[in-house]
């Protein structure tokens, strides 16, 4: 008994590893279309509210802003009634796509060189990047997960999570007043930009 099962893990192990392999490449193929597809409509980008108005539908694509959203809002989302977690996502997404918009100076292009990708679990994968923009250089970490083809769940510049930060700001709101108090502050985001 132990024999056969020791044979078919054996026989499987080259099967097992080359999906994790292929699970790697597309994760990392993904993102690496998408960033190319901002990065065009961003050196074709006249100002600032047509960069938001073009790589908007392209972050849709690529963002599980849904999984974003309920991770920054934590333990309470489960609260939420189903408008008050469409209206969250609807909000938060529209914070992050200006939010990412807003990191672009129209006419300049960062140099991104892909490193390693990594499985940390079934079904996510973290592709690191170093980043050179305007003279800085940063490590970013784009995790992705298997929801409709890879899309990025968050993204960790310089050790600090997206996520996690904004979840920061979010639990304690929640704490204090529920969904409602959270849609408000997102709304007062998104209407107030900074």
């Amino acid at each position: 008994m132990n024999f056969r099962l020791t044979l078919a893990l054996t026989l499987l192990a080259p099967i097992i590893g080359l999906t994790a392999a292929t699970s790697l490449d597309q994760a990392q193929a993904r993102l690496h279309s998408a960033i190319d597809e901002v990065l065009a409509l961003a050196d074709k980008a006249k100002d600032r509210a047509t960069l938001v108005a073009r790589i908007g539908p392209v972050l849709q694509k690529h963002i599980s802003f849904e999984a974003m959203t309920r991770r920054a809002i934590g333990p309470g989302w489960r609260a939420f009634t189903a408008d008050q977690q469409k209206k969250a996502i609807s909000l938060f997404s529209q914070l992050i796509i200006r939010s990412y918009s807003n990191k672009f100076t129209i006419g300049e292009h960062p140099e991104i060189s892909y490193k390693s990708a990594s499985a940390p679990a079934s079904g996510r994968v973290d592709v690191t990047t170093t980043t050179t923009y305007q003279g800085s250089r940063y490590n970013v970490i784009y995790r992705m997960e298997e929801s409709e083809g890879w899309r990025t769940t968050d993204v960790v510049i310089e050790g600090v999570s997206m996520v996690a930060n904004y979840r920061s700001q979010l639990d304690p709101v929640y704490k204090r007043g529920g969904a409602d108090a959270v849609l408000n502050s997102l709304t007062q985001s998104v209407a107030n930009p900074q």
